[in-house]
């Protein structure tokens, strides 16, 4: 049962990634649905542990039927989610009702999920018919998902693609049976798992073919498709004019004027730029253009190395020639940390998507603005741009982008706003000109060749009503400034894309409703008491009192998981290489956690003194570690790879030691406690997930969001 529950952890990560990676690019890349995808999952996995635990006695032969229909359902799991769109009647490029979204989740989830909290409870209850314990099972299975995190991390770095780690995860499922069946001596379901192995193989070796056969569903002028570290880029071309589509969502298209737009009213502000920064978005343009006005140097730097060699080769001549001037010095870095060591210039460019995620809010903030500041040279420009409708904004959109704003105008004392439904955002230490003659000047002056940008155009920008009151609007805005902390922007992002779907959300003014609502008084107290009280009278129920630990510790957990990530995430990049690490630090933190707190209880119990001091002092650590992480956040700039893999693991191991204690302390048969306490812990992990994704870290910060955590370990002392 080692092998089984080794390879239930395996699988269970890998099929996460696989199919929230396929969900994210259904969903056309919105980071929100990924959160509530991962809440699910652990909402089915947690089910399928709760209705396991009515066979008591499971055998082997229960197990390889688990793991038959596990291989057969996650590929199947993939196909669905690839046509969905299509099956449910969708429009191209147009999102799906949310209804629509969050059902095709719950079904493609619900298998994996249930199979996966089946697997455990029963690999579990066979394990501990040898005398072993829960807490050894929990270990085992968390050294699985430290190999599946690992593998994850490889397969993408050797750039094996989705659909194969699909067909590769079911060939998996479909052999890990025999490691345990020979022993048995089950014959039909060893030769099951042995047909099933032979089918998977032709399927793995026509897997390109099969995998772009997919894709033409959702794009049937499809060029090319790959995954990358970053999201899957697909090229489409049709009578001349190719896109580019970044997790099914058009990232440009080479007929467009976005690129001219944003780059010559910035260029055109400043009187002669000679060292040019520019941080993304070279391939639909911006290069072509900046060379235009006759720079000296130009260093781009490209987060993602994979979509330029993707890309490049299918791009206009005229864009292609660019990336060969031999005045650019083309960087494959991430922007941020580019910029520490990087030298000064006259014009920075900041071509990054809108900040909707984690991943890009982080190009938006005040210490991101501070970085540039420090590397423009005198009268140099720092120049972005935000979407936004032309006419009329919502108050989610005008929050949005005040939060911006300020962060902005924090940095900059000269900050201007071009509105279009593309904003051009224009800031320097010095003035800059509100004339339009000054730029048509200088337009006429360096003969550039353009589409839109004209004399007239540029004085259409400056003169119109617009203008002035974007200008006006924003100054009176109160919003709190972006941060790497507090990701303001990440909470209008998910209001406006609810918005999409519930419009009546646009009218709704959220700072007020908060301090209206959620942050009146009442609630406030509601917590002080409310969960003390809970929590005391959980201690005269003993059941409930282990299963609100248990959640606790993985509620907690989680939001730790989230928090340093996307702190680590806002200072060092978002490279998946990394990222994997941090969450094998978390798996491994896990396992160790288990497997100590199982060695030193049993010591305990044996001499029968001091186990529940155990687990006070693993909550009490916990607290501790938490204000740790609060400290390390708000008052110290380290964030390294090491220290945040550290803090990961200790995350995980309190996590796991308090899984154990409960599973262990004043229990006589373990089997009875494997679904309650399994299902209570990823019950609370998905609760964590999606408030702290959702509400928590976007209104609060990272740093109310540890505080509360702090408060909250301190409580949960109680329940011990």
């Amino acid at each position: 049962m080692i092998f089984s529950l080794i390879s239930i952890g395996l699988i269970s990560i890998l099929g996460q990634v696989v199919l929230l990676r396929e969900l994210s690019v259904a969903f056309y890349g919105i980071e929100l649905i990924y959160l509530f995808a991962l809440g699910i999952w652990l909402f089915w996995t947690a089910m399928g542990a709760l209705i396991g635990r009515r066979i008591y006695f499971p055998s082997p032969k229960h197990l390889a039927f688990l793991f038959t229909i596990f291989a057969v359902a996650l590929p199947l799991d993939v196909v669905f989610i690839r046509v969905s769109r299509v099956l449910v009647g969708g429009v191209p490029g147009a999102y799906l009702s949310l209804l629509q979204q969050l059902m095709i989740t719950v079904v493609t989830l619900l298998p994996p999920g249930l199979l996966s909290g089946l697997l455990f409870q029963w690999s579990a209850k066979i394990y501990l018919a040898d005398g072993r314990t829960l807490a050894q099972a929990y270990a085992i299975e968390s050294a699985g998902g430290l190999i599946g995190g690992l593998l994850a991390t490889l397969f993408l770095a050797w750039g094996v693609q989705n659909w194969a780690m699909a067909l590769t995860c079911g060939l998996a499922l479909a052999v890990f049976p025999l490691a345990f069946l020979r022993s048995a001596g089950l014959t039909a379901p060893r030769w099951t798992a042995v047909l099933l192995a032979g089918l998977f193989l032709p399927l793995l070796w026509k897997a390109p073919f099969l995998d772009r056969r997919l894709t033409l569903w959702d794009h049937p002028n499809l060029v090319e498709s790959r995954d990358t570290p970053y999201g899957r880029v697909s090229v489409s071309r049709l009578h001349g004019q190719v896109s580019v589509f970044e997790n099914d969502a058009l990232a440009f298209e080479t007929e467009g004027t976005e690129a001219e737009t944003f780059v010559h009213l910035a260029a055109l502000q400043h009187r002669n730029p000679r060292q040019v920064l520019i941080l993304g978005g070279g391939i639909e343009g911006t290069i072509r253009e900046m060379l235009q006005h006759g720079p000296e140097k130009i260093d781009y730097v490209e987060l993602n190395p994979m979509m330029l060699k993707l890309v490049s080769g299918h791009l206009p001549q005229s864009i292609q020639k660019s990336l060969r001037d031999p005045g650019l010095r083309l960087i494959f870095d991430d922007p941020r940390l580019f910029l520490r060591e990087s030298g000064t210039y006259d014009l920075i460019l900041v071509g990054m998507p809108e900040p909707q995620s984690g991943q890009t809010n982080r190009f938006y903030t005040r210490e991101f603005f501070k970085q540039c500041a420090s590397k423009l040279n005198s009268g140099g420009i720092l120049t972005f741009r935000l979407r936004s409708a032309e006419n009329l904004w919502s108050p989610q959109l005008l929050w949005r982008t005040a939060s911006i704003y300020r962060a902005l105008t924090s940095v900059f004392p000269e900050v201007l706003f071009l509105p279009g439904t593309t904003n051009v955002v224009t800031a320097s230490r010095e003035p800059l000109s509100r004339l339009p003659e000054d730029l048509t000047g200088r337009l006429r002056e360096r003969k550039l060749k353009t589409r839109l940008i004209s004399a007239n155009y540029i004085h259409y920008l400056f003169t119109n009503d617009r203008f002035l009151e974007i200008g006006k609007l924003l100054q009176r805005q109160t919003a709190q400034p972006n941060t790497d902390v507090r990701p303001v922007c990440y909470q209008y992002a998910f209001l406006i894309w609810l918005s999409k779907f519930f419009p009546r959300i646009s009218l709704m003014d959220f700072p007020s409703f908060l301090d209206q609502g959620i942050a009146r008084p009442s609630w406030q107290w509601l917590l002080y008491l409310g969960l003390p009280m809970t929590f005391l009278f959980s201690r005269l129920r003993p059941a409930l009192r282990r299963v609100l630990l248990v959640a606790v510790a993985g509620f907690m957990g989680m939001i730790l998981e989230m928090i340093l990530i996307l702190y680590y995430q806002a200072k060092q990049g978002g490279l998946y290489q990394d990222l994997g690490v941090l969450l094998m630090s978390f798996m491994a933190g896990l396992a160790l956690g288990s497997l100590t707190i199982n060695k030193g209880m049993a010591r305990l119990m044996s001499q029968r003194r001091g186990a529940r001091w155990v687990g006070v002092g693993l909550m009490a650590g916990f607290g501790l570690l938490c204000l740790m992480i609060t400290m390390i956040i708000t008052l110290s700039p380290l964030s390294g790879l090491i220290l945040t893999s550290l803090l990961l693991a200790a995350a995980g191991f309190f996590v796991a030691g308090l899984f154990a204690y409960v599973s262990l302390y004043e229990i006589q048969d373990q089997k009875r406690l494997i679904s309650s306490l399994y299902a209570a812990d990823l019950i609370g992990g998905c609760a964590g997930s999606l408030l702290a994704g959702l509400i928590l870290i976007p209104v609060a910060g990272l740093d109310i969001t540890i505080g509360a955590l702090v408060g909250l370990a301190l409580y949960s002392i109680l329940l011990v």
